[in-house]
This record gives structure tokens, sequence and C-alpha cells, in this order.
């Protein structure tokens, strides 16, 4: 009887996902509409066509800016600005976000990402370089470093994501959230704009014409299937040994105020990490590049220039 009883909740649910998608359905937009909006250029990387920026000198040294979940590039723009006007700053859409869009494999695992990270760095001509990375281009670009330590001069992690959660657990695939599910066919703007508010100390510094970006992005052509191919995709692994390894000086920068990745993980990275250095955002949240770019700027800068941040 209560096998039954829970198939007809199941069965209700699945019911309720598909009137949702229905009523909320929104197509992709037209990606040539979007290449007109949001700058960038593009390069085949490992057969995915990745959506790019390469700015400042082309001789200073390199920087390789990797955005976090359903994010774009175009996250980092004041960051970039200001550094690029002493360093060569690399930022892109990885793929299956952005204009980047699907990667034609079909793999979104760690592995596969960090190949096109450094197959990008070779095509660009960028032998060494400073990482920085916010949440999943954190766990990017710490397991890149600790892969290829000779590859990495510096190590800046925003609020990286990589050890579990509640109701994950290493080395198991994750389980996508049934709700997840209607995301191929809605994007609702007015529940982005909330998931994005609460990624911010002050929600109030949330532009609309961010809002906007976020909401176009995830309405390019192919992402929110692979935003759920990526997902289904994720297994964690122990970071421990993998920190372990790394060799670059790194900085943490986290947000005091982070609700989706919250400081005091910040102890597991300084516990595992040889040469690590944590700067604490008094009143910033998961996006402190965006929420505050001047003053979050500060201690980068710094640490880039081999100062104590």
């Amino acid at each position: 009887m209560m096998m039954t009883i829970f198939a007809w909740v199941a069965g209700f649910t699945v019911l309720g996902i598909i009137a949702m998608a229905v009523w909320l359905y929104e197509p992709d937009k037209q990606r040539a509409a979007l290449e007109e909006i949001y700058a960038g250029e593009y390069r085949i990387i490992d057969g995915v066509r990745l959506r790019l920026r390469d700015t400042g000198p082309s001789d200073g040294q390199a920087v390789v800016m990797l955005h976090g979940f359903g994010a774009s590039l175009d996250t980092w723009e004041d960051w970039a600005k200001a550094l690029s006007t002493r360093y060569r700053v690399v930022r892109f859409d990885l793929p299956g976000f952005g204009l980047t869009g699907p990667d034609p494999t079909g793999d979104y695992t760690d592995a596969r990402t960090i190949k096109i990270l450094g197959d990008l760095m070779d095509q660009l001509d960028v032998d060494r370089a400073s990482l920085i990375g916010n949440s999943l281009g954190g766990r990017i670009a710490w397991n890149f470093a600790a892969m290829h330590p000779d590859r990495v001069i510096n190590l800046i992690l925003i609020s990286p994501d990589g050890f579990a959660s509640p109701g994950f657990d290493y080395d198991k695939q994750s389980e996508t959230p049934l709700i997840m599910r209607a995301l191929p066919y809605t994007a609702p703007r007015s529940m982005l704009k909330a998931n994005l508010a609460a990624a911010y100390g002050n929600p109030d510094v949330l532009s609309e014409a961010s809002v906007t970006r976020y909401h176009d992005m995830m309405l390019a052509p192919g992402v929110r299937p692979a935003i759920l191919a990526r997902m289904s995709q994720v297994i964690l692994r122990e970071p421990g040994p993998t920190l372990a390894r790394i060799q670059a000086p790194t900085l943490l920068l986290w947000g005091e105020k982070d609700g989706m990745i919250p400081i005091s993980n910040a102890d597991d990275y300084l516990q595992d990490l040889p040469n690590a250095t944590l700067v604490r955002l008094p009143g910033l949240g998961h996006l402190p590049f965006a929420e505050d770019p001047v003053q979050s700027l500060l201690p980068l800068e710094r640490f880039l220039s081999g100062k104590a941040p």
C-alpha cells in the first residue's frame, strides 16, 4: 500500500513539473542576436567553440579567470578592465555555459574542462598564468594547479567549490533534483533574480542589467540541457590529497556573508593547502568581484604584485 502511495505522489509530482514547464515555457534565444549584444572572440578548442576575451598587453604576465556555475566571462568585467592595464587577462565561457554553449561530446566532467583549459592556454601561447577561479571555476582552478604545477604562477580561489556539503557524498554521482528537470523548457527571470540575490551580501547591489545578462545566457542555445548534463556528471573526490600537491602561492578570497559556500569552508582549504593565505571580505557574498569590485580587488592586486594581501 505504501509503495502505491509513493507511486501516486511521484506521478503527481512529475505531472506538476510538466504543467509548470508548459506554463512557463521559454524558448532559446537566437545565437546571432546574443553575439551582437555580448562581445567576444571565438576559438575552436578540442571541438568546442569557446567564447573568450583576451585583453591587456600581449607580453604581460597572464591571468586566466574561471567563472562559477551558471555564469559567463562577463561576470569578471570590472576586475578584467582594471587588471588589463598591467596583465594579459584571458577569460572564457566554460563549456555548457554562456555563448560557448554545449560541448559536442556531451562530456562536462572536471577532467574534460581541465583539458580544455590547458589546450586553450597552449593555443594562446600562454605557458604559465595566474589562475583566478570562483565557485565551480575555483574547483577547476585548484585541480588544474595540482595537475600542472609548472603552468601556474599564482592561484586565487574565490569561495571555491570542492568539499562535499550536506546531502552530497564523495565518489558518488550526484542526483539532479526533480524540479530541475523542467530547466530545458523554462527559466523564469524572477526565480533567477532571487537566486542571484542570495549570492550577494547586500542584494540591493544586484542590478537589473546583471539579471538580464544571466537570463540571456541561460537562454542561449543548448545551455539549459548542458547545465543538467553537467549536474548529473559531478562526482566529488575528497580534496585533501589533491590540494596538498599544489605548489603555487594561493590566495583565498571569501565574502563573510557568502550564503552559497560559507566562509567556514575556508578552514578546510587552509588545513590542506601548503601555501595559502585567507582574506576575509566583510559584508560581501559569493560574488565579491561583482558586488564590490573596487574593494575586493585590492588584496588580489597586492597578491599578484608579490606583496602581502
